[in-house]
């Protein structure tokens, strides 16, 4: 029972040096040719090239084998051992043709002489398998279709796998690299701003009309306008000029130590100037309650509260100035009115005082009128003499030394009649008579009653003019007095961040869809 074994394994290792030595390796070969030849006589016959065909021609997996290797060498892409054995047969190789089995075998024999001699054995050591290249099944039209979505699948997964890198890449460098220079800068080199925050705002004097300006007296419509232009003087060149005048506004942003984004080169303009005067001063007002904000920002704390404060008196003195021009625009009509209406009653006056010494009577209507009396007087009493005459004569025998005084005295009052008749005659007629005088000194105080009703006039309305222009008068009244920040205020670095990402990402989105909108506009 022990000796068997043996002598199998005995018969084995002999078997095994017969076919390791030259002379088994030529049996081995002619044994090859033998087979080459009988394949070569089953298949003398007209070779098909239908799969099917060559299914049923009852082919042996060497031979397939043989016909995989020999598609692999001329190149020829074969999905299972039966294509490849129709693709040969098309291309006019035949599969099992004995010199293509030798081309094969010396092949196989040189790639192992070969590996031979690269590798050195050693005993004792691992063998490894090699992998079995047996004949695959056939696959059915819908296996093979399967098989075929799957790859172009993998192939799709592929794709985007490689598109979502590369745009992943883009991001980084156009999009977070900027973003992440931005931030650094911000957390690390930016200058710190420290802002003074004040609030003021203009109101009207109490007191309105019954105009429709009445209605808008009291709120933040009737100073809106002013308002505005206070907010206008503040940002402009003005106000810039004005404050390097007091403060040297330019040389604060030319120090050394603040970083070069926000710092002011030294040889600065005007316009250099100016621009960072705006993005240090900001200012906006609000309609809704008529309040005008301000933040100032600077590099120290007491500068930013000395330039608000000297904004703030430039302010008011804005707003008085345009008050006092107000005014004055309103009061100088009012004004020339009042003194032209003063000056034209001066002058009726001393016209009427011209015309009273002129006839060196004072009231020449009462001498009229005083003539008038004594003529009526000396008529009336002429008519009683007259008829206290006619009654003595009625008598037969009249009383002749009354008659005769009572005809005297008839005679001087008719005398004295005759005297005042040419008085009042040289009183009423001529250019220099009273009664001419008269007509001259009632014009003239029809003249000066009418300058007088004038003048009233004026000056009641320059009274008027001047009630209204004190009530349109503007005040500034600041609620919020600048305070210095302990804590700087600016840069605000995680804002300013995600802002800066949020501007760069945009960027890269317009740019992005314009290209593919271009790329489709000339592919199509």
């Amino acid at each position: 029972m022990t000796t068997k074994p043996k002598a199998k394994k005995y018969r084995w290792r002999r078997n095994r040096q017969e076919t390791s030595s030259p002379d088994a390796r030529t049996d081995a070969m002619s044994r090859i040719r033998k087979a080459m030849q009988t394949s070569d006589a089953a298949n003398d016959a007209q070779p098909s090239t239908d799969i099917d065909a060559i299914k049923r021609e009852g082919l042996t997996g060497r031979q397939l084998r043989i016909a995989r290797r020999l598609a692999q060498k001329n190149g020829l892409t074969a999905t299972s051992d039966y294509d490849a054995v129709r693709l040969l047969r098309q291309s006019g190789v035949d599969p099992f043709e004995r010199a293509n089995l030798l081309d094969l075998a010396a092949e196989k024999k040189d790639a192992t002489d070969q590996a031979k001699d690269k590798i050195t054995i050693q005993l004792p050591q691992t063998i490894k398998q090699s992998p079995k290249n047996l004949p695959g099944p056939e696959l059915s039209p819908a296996e093979r279709r399967n098989l075929e979505i799957g790859e172009i699948q993998k192939e799709i997964a592929r794709r985007r796998k490689r598109k979502l890198l590369a745009l992943f890449a883009r991001l980084a460098a156009f999009v977070l690299l900027p973003t992440l220079i931005v931030g650094v800068y911000f957390y690390r080199y930016a200058t710190p701003m420290y802002a003074s925050d004040s609030a003021f705002s203009i109101l009207q004097a109490d007191g309105a009309g019954a105009s429709f300006g009445g209605f808008l007296a009291g709120t933040q419509y009737a100073t809106a306008q002013d308002s505005v232009a206070t907010q206008e003087f503040m940002e402009s060149k003005d106000a810039l000029l004005r404050l390097e005048r007091d403060t040297n506004f330019s040389e604060i942003f030319k120090q050394d130590w603040i970083d070069p984004i926000q710092r002011l080169p030294q040889d600065a303009t005007l316009e250099d100037t100016y621009k960072l005067f705006r993005r240090m001063v900001t200012i906006g007002y609000d309609p809704s309650d008529g309040i005008i904000r301000m933040e100032v920002a600077a590099p120290a704390p007491e500068i930013s509260v000395e330039l608000s404060s000297l904004l703030l008196s430039y302010a008011e003195e804005t707003i008085n100035g345009l008050t006092e021009l107000k005014r004055d625009d309103q009061m100088r009509e009012a004004v020339a009115g009042f003194e032209l209406a003063q000056e034209e009653r001066r002058k009726a006056q001393e016209q009427l005082i011209e015309l009273q010494l002129q006839g060196a009577v004072l009231d020449p209507e009462n001498v009229l009128a005083g003539l008038r009396t004594r003529i009526n007087a000396i008529e009336i009493e002429l008519q009683e003499k007259e008829l206290q005459l006619a009654a003595l004569l009625d008598n037969l025998r009249p009383n002749q030394a009354k008659v005769d005084g009572v005809r005297a005295d008839i005679q001087r009052l008719e005398v004295v009649l005759a005297g005042l008749n040419a008085e009042m005659l040289d009183a009423s007629a001529g250019e220099n008579s009273l009664a001419q005088l008269s007509v001259r000194i009632q014009m003239a105080q029809a003249d000066l009653a009418a300058r007088d009703m004038m003048l009233q006039t004026a000056l009641q309305q320059m009274e008027t003019t001047r009630t209204e222009a004190n009530r349109k008068v503007r005040y500034l009244t600041v609620s919020v007095r600048p305070v210095a920040s302990e804590e700087p205020n600016y840069p605000r670095k995680f804002e300013n961040t995600i802002l800066a990402f949020l501007l760069f990402a945009g960027i890269y989105l317009m740019i992005s869809l314009t290209a593919s909108v271009l790329r489709e506009q000339v592919s199509s």
